[in-house]
């Protein structure tokens, strides 16, 4: 593991993503998003979309992790579903490669076991991320040799419907830190600082925030909500 890579302990990673029905989707905007991450502190940055990515490489020199989100038909994965999605973001040149594992079947019904053992014998060297959803599907990502885990799917799956992340005092995060072997990235409904310092006391390898620092209208949804209870 490299010294950029390194680095990221105990730091910020901001998630700079906008969707096509998102007023901010455009890779120029992004771009401008990584960049005021990077002088607000962030240390990295994940991000959606080969063009997005190519734009904030020209803005910062931060380490990226790097997804392709596609809906394919069949499969509920999403999140860099097909060696398609990984050969793009190889070729783009990110620092970390981030993969829906969840329990789900990828198109074409492969298994993560089967879809992973065929990208890692294709890129040996590269750095991957799992986006997993429950404790067990992190402890199988863990097996089977993901270079990182994540919690980034807690509470999006009909696995996990109902678990929250910060439940019991981050309970699901501390039950996988002290079960891994590799190092795990905290991700989801990171909300206040006071979450984001909590998981990295928890011994999160670093933390990644997203909507409340890059989606405005879910920060101003929150704001015009509490007027609306006067």
């Amino acid at each position: 593991m490299n010294d950029k890579i390194k680095n990221l302990q105990g730091k910020l990673i901001v998630s700079c993503q906008a969707l096509e029905n998102e007023p901010l989707h455009s890779d120029f905007i992004m771009g401008r998003m990584a960049l005021a991450a990077k002088m607000g502190g962030a240390c990295g940055i994940r991000a959606n979309s080969i063009v997005d990515i190519e734009e904030i490489k020209k803005q910062v020199d931060l380490p990226i992790i790097g997804i392709i989100k596609k809906d394919y038909a069949g499969s509920e994965v999403y999140i860099t579903p097909t060696m398609d999605e990984v050969d793009a973001l190889v070729e783009a040149g990110v620092d970390i490669i981030a993969m829906d594992a969840t329990c789900r079947l990828r198109p074409e019904g492969k298994s993560l076991r089967e879809f992973f053992s065929e990208v890692r014998e294709k890129y040996p060297n590269t750095l991957f991320m799992a986006d997993c959803s429950t404790e067990e599907e992190a402890l199988f990502a863990d097996e089977i040799g993901f270079d990182f885990i994540g919690t980034t799917m807690v509470g999006y799956t009909k696995e996990s419907e109902g678990l929250r992340i910060e439940a019991n005092d981050f309970e699901i995060l501390r039950n996988i830190i002290s079960k891994v072997k590799h190092r795990v990235i905290a991700e989801g409904n990171i909300n206040t600082p006071d979450k984001c310092r909590r998981v990295i006391e928890l011994g999160a390898f670093s933390v990644v925030v997203g909507s409340i620092i890059t989606r405005p209208q879910l920060i101003t949804r929150e704001f015009s909500k509490v007027l609306e209870k006067i």
